[in-house]
């Protein structure tokens, strides 16, 4: 703990990517103590409020405060991609895992499915598993999970393709080790940090794409407030004057993103500083 406590102190980009991360992530845990507002409670004769000391993010076209209705948000959309980043890490990271060491008909079958996947843009792939299912939180995290799947085996089955040719591994192998003890005791503790690089990667992709699936209707579903969704709702009113329905779920995302991925691009240079020299 003290030792990556340094690293980031010592890491402009990752300090900062980690304190807004870190800020975002207490604003969504604990923000309702500091703003006990309900996001859904509804005053027509407070409706389209710009931002004061009684609504400081102003308040939506039935009244609502965007405050509680950000907070919510944020707590939504980060719950959500969490849960989409844990899921496609256990999936993806597993059949990766396996392909790599098992080969043969397994690692071909597994393989060419990731592939057909991968012929699709994410976002489009997302859209598409998202549509076939119906609008919904459930249909959201389900296109996005199995969008994101094939970069965690690709990843994993090329580190594992690596490292079973390592003495140490035909070794155990040799001894009559399992599959599963080889990749508890010799394989996970090497592909760490490779994990950790691409789950932050992942989770900046779902933030985006799960605002991209609710502004287009096909995420969480209103009343609901999520940052997309948000958006969307201050669609009508931003050629009107009231900019703030949609300025804060917007930047909030931007936010959120953005850190995200200097904590994945840090983590990288970190961990993996060939493939920066390579990129360069």
């Amino acid at each position: 703990m003290r030792q990556a406590l340094t690293i980031i102190s010592r890491d402009t980009e990752l300090f900062v990517g980690v304190g807004v991360f870190t800020l975002i992530a207490a604003m969504a845990a604990f923000g309702w103590l500091l703003w006990p507002v309900d996001p859904l409670q509804v005053d027509v004769l407070d409706s389209l409020a710009p931002p004061s000391l009684d609504h400081p993010m102003g308040t939506d076209d039935v009244g609502r405060d965007v405050l509680a209705r950000f907070i919510r948000g944020a707590q939504v959309s980060m719950l959500v991609a969490l849960a989409v980043t844990v899921l496609g890490t256990l999936i993806g990271g597993f059949l990766g895992l396996l392909a790599g060491l098992w080969g043969g008909l397994f690692d071909m079958l597994v393989s060419r499915i990731m592939d057909a996947i991968l012929a699709f843009p994410p976002l489009i792939f997302a859209m598409a598993v998202a549509i076939g299912l119906g609008p919904g939180i459930t249909s959201a995290v389900i296109g996005v999970v199995l969008a994101s799947i094939p970069w965690y085996f690709r990843l994993l089955r090329s580190e594992v393709l690596r490292i079973r040719t390592l003495m140490y591994v035909d070794s155990a192998r040799a001894l009559g080790a399992s599959s599963f003890r080889l990749i508890r005791r010799h394989i996970l503790p090497q592909t760490t940090s490779t994990i950790l690089i691409q789950a932050s990667s992942v989770f900046s992709f779902s933030i985006l794409t799960l605002a991209a699936l609710g502004f287009v209707g096909l995420g969480v579903q209103p009343p609901v407030p999520e940052w997309g969704t948000m958006i969307t709702e201050g669609l009508a009113f931003a050629l009107t004057g009231q900019w703030w329905l949609g300025f804060f779920p917007g930047l909030g995302i931007f936010l959120l993103a953005v850190s995200a991925n200097l904590i994945a691009d840090r983590l990288r240079d970190i961990y993996d500083p060939k493939s920066t020299v390579g990129a360069g």
